[in-house]
């Protein structure tokens, strides 16, 4: 099975043509401009979470680094 290799990386994930721009940020793999923050938002774009999915399996998932406001 091949698939086609990434585009360059000046061009932007697909997921920031449906989101604000004040959610999109660099990819923390590839610096690629992605959908980074807020509501549906990931650290990684989608080649570079396929790569993670790929090296550590499908059920792969990234934890908050943000920390939790006491009420």
């Amino acid at each position: 099975m091949t698939s086609t290799p990434p585009p360059p990386v000046s061009e932007p994930d697909p997921s920031t043509f449906t989101c604000s721009t004040s959610l999109v940020g660099p990819c923390s793999g590839c610096q690629r401009t992605t959908h980074k923050y807020g509501n549906g938002g990931l650290p990684l774009c989608q080649w570079c979470m396929t790569s993670a999915r790929n090296n550590w399996g499908p059920n792969v998932r990234f934890t908050s680094t943000r920390p939790v406001s006491a009420p």
